[in-house]
């Protein structure tokens, strides 16, 4: 079975499916999936992809892993689907939204209309096992996020990179294109927000960064 996105994914990414260490992860992944419950469903894996096109992206959030808890991971990082209760990070990213750019605090936590304003919602781990969280962290998803941040890096237009936590900022050293930027901060979970994440203005530093070079920014309106 191939793996098939719906757009210009597909070519960028084509020869990083055919290494041995993803070819390994698909094998594995079927084996898990028969096995254990794993989020999100398979066919949800690549929603980060299929919603923002590489032409598109504009913004880059990264995560860490999927939510691992029952009916929340639906393949884009910090998101859940209408009606289910809208996790504690999501709920800080929300509050600070409200405070940089006025925004009012969205009653969903379905982060769609982000991915088609080009902000891409990656996870650095793709799949979780239920209850287990980061039990998926080193099965190889690692070596091909990576490859995805390496990939925008070589976009000649300018990306904003947002890096939450010290997991995200890991990464950076993928990054070294002088027509990116890269915001770094302190996760917006309960447990680390009041150390820096309110009040750090991400969403207002992006839309400034682009627009300075001519790219209309996203309008962050969660709908």
């Amino acid at each position: 079975m191939k793996t098939i996105f719906k757009n210009d994914w597909q070519e960028i990414l084509e020869e990083e499916f055919e290494k041995d260490y993803y070819k390994e992860l698909r094998k594995l992944l079927i084996e898990e999936y028969k096995h254990y419950e794993i989020f999100p469903k398979a066919e949800d894996i690549f929603n980060a992809f299929h919603y923002t096109s590489y032409k598109d992206l504009k913004v880059l959030i990264l995560g860490q892993d999927p939510y691992h808890n029952v009916g929340q991971a639906h393949g884009l990082a910090f998101s859940v689907k209408d009606g289910v209760m809208i996790p504690p990070s999501l709920q800080n990213i929300y509050k600070e939204l409200n405070s940089d750019l006025g925004l009012p605090i969205p009653s969903t936590g379905y982060l769609k209309s982000w991915a088609d304003e080009g902000i891409m919602l990656l996870n650095t781990t793709l799949t979780v096992r239920a209850h287990q969280p980061m039990s998926h962290a080193k099965i190889g998803w690692e070596i091909f996020t990576n490859a995805v941040i390496e990939k925008i890096n070589e976009k000649k237009e300018p990306i904003v990179y947002i890096l939450w936590g010290n997991h995200a900022k890991a990464r950076k050293k993928f990054i070294n294109n002088k027509n990116h930027l890269v915001i770094e901060g302190v996760h917006p979970s309960p447990l680390s927000a009041n150390r820096g994440f309110f009040g750090s203005k991400p969403f207002s530093r992006a839309n400034e960064f682009l627009r300075e070079r001519g790219v209309t920014p996203p309008t962050w309106e969660v709908k």
